[in-house]
């Protein structure tokens, strides 16, 4: 494990010096592929013990939130304090509501597909996604 962590860590400073963006997002982005994962594979599990469309989404998203504040907590910003689990859970309405608005925003500007829209917004709310969560959430 410390071989990984290692690797990890030259990758992070790697990717930092080449693009100038801070390690600490380029962890961010690293963790919510890990996240996007999990909560997909979650997805995939539950459609495959049989549950409908509407309990499928639902327990993946609630059980991959959960992950999702232990990883970009714990790893992330190197918080293990589950008494912020309610802001982080603000955070994700924030982005929600900011990724329909913006999927709205762009059929009004003529890219009605959602798969063209939906790529165009994920590097704007992952930014985001960070910036509640480095300052609103995990004050760091």
């Amino acid at each position: 494990m410390n071989y990984f962590k290692q690797f990890f860590n030259c990758l992070i400073n790697f990717i930092h010096r080449l693009t100038g963006l801070s390690a600490q997002f380029i962890t961010f982005l690293f963790v919510g592929v890990l996240n996007t994962a999990v909560g997909y594979g979650l997805y995939v599990f539950f459609v495959w013990l049989g549950f409908n469309y509407i309990w499928a989404p639902f327990c993946s998203t609630v059980l991959g939130v959960l992950f999702n504040f232990k990883t970009i907590g714990g790893i992330v910003f190197k918080s293990h304090d589950n008494r912020l689990i309610f802001k982080f859970f603000g955070v994700y309405a924030i982005v929600y509501i900011c990724n329909v608005s913006g999927l709205k925003a762009l059929a009004w500007c003529g890219i009605e597909n959602l798969y063209i829209s939906g790529a165009i917004l994920v590097l704007p709310l992952a930014f985001l996604g960070f910036f509640l969560n480095k300052k609103w959430v995990f004050n760091k």
